[in-house]
């Protein structure tokens, strides 16, 4: 008898479990999503206006040239979803891009967990493969996205995927820079030749009654150039306002690439 009883508690609470753990998961994979509200979601409210209106701008002209909707998004947090996942099902929920064609992007970024994806389309895996994509998160996104640098990363992203888009289809976006590559590389040059350089110029600019301190002082002009980000985006933008109509029952398959920062 007092076996039986155990045996019967035992399995008891083992269902239990098991039906709590599939309510669990149940719950946290039905967690509803944000309603869309355009080409930028700042649910996380982490991107400057001018940023903002900036990315706006690209995409509803990208849209309207190519037919591809790029959509961003931030959010403060997923619940503890995992990240690519939860960016995919985003992208199926939405419908990004139009049914059928499946050309559109989805830039998103999950600010606690400290993750971003951007997730392709069927319709522009060929154009921009899980590689390149990568290349794009890698160089142009993730190291402003590591100093919280949100608005400015998240326009690097959308510039880079729109400009390639756009040059596939054979047409030009007015009003952008040409994005720029943000991750730190090693320098060519010895310290070796530009001290021979410098003697040598210093002994050059004696024999010729010059002076040599100029040398330096144009060293420290030729570096200054000014800010990487700074101009280039003035004028261009405004001029493709109403609704964005990205939203139409696109599809994805989970393409793309995804990482921390």
């Amino acid at each position: 008898m007092t076996r039986s009883f155990i045996a019967k508690y035992s399995y008891l609470s083992i269902a239990l479990i098991v039906v709590f753990l599939l309510l669990s998961g149940s719950a946290q994979a039905e967690r509803p999503f944000p309603r869309s509200g355009g080409p930028v979601n700042d649910f996380a409210n982490v991107i400057p206006p001018a940023y903002e209106q900036k990315i706006a701008v690209i995409s509803r002209e990208l849209l309207q040239k190519t037919g591809t909707a790029l959509v961003v998004v931030t959010m403060p947090d997923i619940g503890g979803a995992e990240y690519n996942d939860y960016a995919t099902r985003l992208y199926k929920a939405w419908g990004i891009g139009k049914k059928g064609e499946d050309k559109g992007v989805l830039i998103f970024v999950t600010v606690k967990e400290r993750k971003m994806r951007i997730e392709t389309g069927y319709g522009v895996e060929g154009i921009l493969p899980d590689g390149l994509v990568g290349e794009i998160r890698d160089r142009y996104m993730v190291p402003l996205l590591k100093q919280n640098k949100f608005g400015e990363g998240l326009l690097n992203g959308t510039l880079a995927v729109s400009q390639i888009i756009a040059r596939d289809s054979g047409v030009r976006l007015t009003g952008q820079m040409p994005v720029k590559s943000v991750k730190k590389r090693r320098s060519g040059l010895s310290i070796f030749p530009i001290i021979l350089i410098f003697i040598g110029l210093m002994f050059f600019s004696r024999r010729r009654g010059g002076s040599w301190l100029l040398f330096p002082l144009l060293l420290l002009g030729m570096g200054g150039g000014g800010s990487r980000y700074g101009g280039g985006f003035g004028g261009g933008f405004g001029g493709f306002g109403g609704g964005f109509g990205g939203f139409g029952g696109g599809m994805s398959g989970g393409g793309g690439a995804g990482g921390g920062f």
